[in-house]
């Protein structure tokens, strides 16, 4: 087997012949074909032609469209009793551990009736590649004990395909709020100095508030929400630098070699999400818009219409290790390499930068009273 060849989590039946040898293709990385497992033949996915990912109009009721839950190739759920984690595989194969946490649990849940993925971005960073690239960042984090720094990290690692909604929406929003300004005049004070009374002058700020109100338009492309519920939600939002203009049609050969997570985040929960992000959005343009020095009162109404979705794969090596008997986790972007994880701290670096931090801002303190 081939550096950039994914290594199968378990044996599977054929899925993918070989038209040479007979052999199960897999998906590889290095050359972006189905390649077998035996006799090194490839085979190009799709014709050639790519075609671009389709919008869908925002409908809920689609989750219960059977027409789209066709995944090319008959699927299964399997449920992981340790974690909660559930995995889509070709029916024909068996899991014996989870891809998510590792643990043997798995059972066998039927049909999973999912919306099949619109489209995918293929895994480009071979299992090699992406323990490389761990093994490089976690030597570059401060405060991790120097044992682990030098040692080698067993990690059970698993190529998995999570899976995420994008939605598009034109907004259309109305707004009012005061707007305060600030202004500044001179004025005349007392006070006492060494038992004599003083005048002087002192600038004051006060603040003039006005009412305004205003239309703002704007078009949201692509808000990608997370559908996984397997993850801590902040790694997976730390590998944000996939390029979605890369996205390839959705072909179950993609899969071949690779696990692919079933959402847990309904269409519907997705939007939700969606739409709390562009209102965030909408609230910090709409203030940039305003303008002034404060606002206040700020009330905002937006119509949402031109609404569509998809439903995407995105590329992540998924790992857990453990060390002193304390499992960690770290993710590899299956498409650039990048990396976010968990690590072991050392107490004892922690606790001497600590003090090195107290030293300096007591030490400032010192000057400034030298000089005073």
């Amino acid at each position: 087997m081939g550096a950039n060849e994914p290594i199968p989590p378990q044996e599977q039946t054929v899925t993918f012949p070989c038209p040479g040898c007979g052999g199960q293709m897999q998906f590889d990385t290095a050359s972006q074909t189905l390649k077998c497992r035996y006799c090194g033949s490839e085979k190009p996915i799709g014709d050639g032609t790519e075609e671009e990912p389709e919008e869908h109009e925002l409908d809920f009721s689609d989750e219960d469209d059977s027409s789209l839950k066709d995944w090319g190739t008959e699927q299964q759920m399997i449920k992981c009793g340790n974690c909660g984690g559930e995995m889509l595989l070709p029916a024909s194969q068996t899991a014996a551990v989870c891809g998510f946490c590792g643990s043997p649990k798995v059972l066998p849940q039927g049909n999973p009736g999912s919306i099949r993925p619109e489209s995918v971005i293929p895994f480009h960073i071979s299992r090699d590649q992406a323990t490389k690239a761990f093994n490089a960042w976690r030597k570059k984090r401060w405060f991790i004990p120097n044992e682990f720094k030098k040692r080698s990290v067993n990690s059970n690692l698993n190529g998995i395909y999570v899976p995420f909604w994008t939605f598009d929406t034109d907004t259309d929003s109305s707004y009012t709020a005061e707007v305060g300004i600030y202004h500044y005049r001179q004025e005349t004070r007392t006070r006492v100095v060494n038992g004599r009374t003083e005048t002087y002058t002192e600038t004051v700020r006060y603040t003039v508030w006005h009412w305004t109100k205003g239309t703002y338009g704007q078009f949201y492309d692509d808000v990608l929400i997370p559908a996984s519920g397997q993850y801590d939600s902040t790694l997976l939002n730390k590998l944000n630098d996939f390029k979605l203009d890369q996205l390839a049609s959705y072909k179950p050969e993609y899969l071949s070699g690779f696990i692919a997570e079933r959402y847990t985040v309904s269409l519907r929960e997705g939007w939700n999400q969606a739409k709390t992000h562009v209102d965030a959005q909408l609230e910090s343009e709409i203030r940039r818009t305003i303008g002034g020095d404060e606002i206040r009162n700020l009330d905002i109404r937006t119509r949402y219409f031109d609404r569509t979705y998809k439903h995407i794969l995105l590329p992540v090596w998924n790992a857990t290790y453990m060390y002193k008997n304390k499992t960690y986790r770290y993710m590899v972007n299956g498409e650039t390499g990048s990396v976010t994880g968990r690590v072991p701290r050392s107490p004892w670096k922690i606790t001497l930068f600590t003090l090195f931090c107290i030293l300096i801002i007591v030490f400032i303190f010192y000057l400034i009273g030298q000089q005073q």
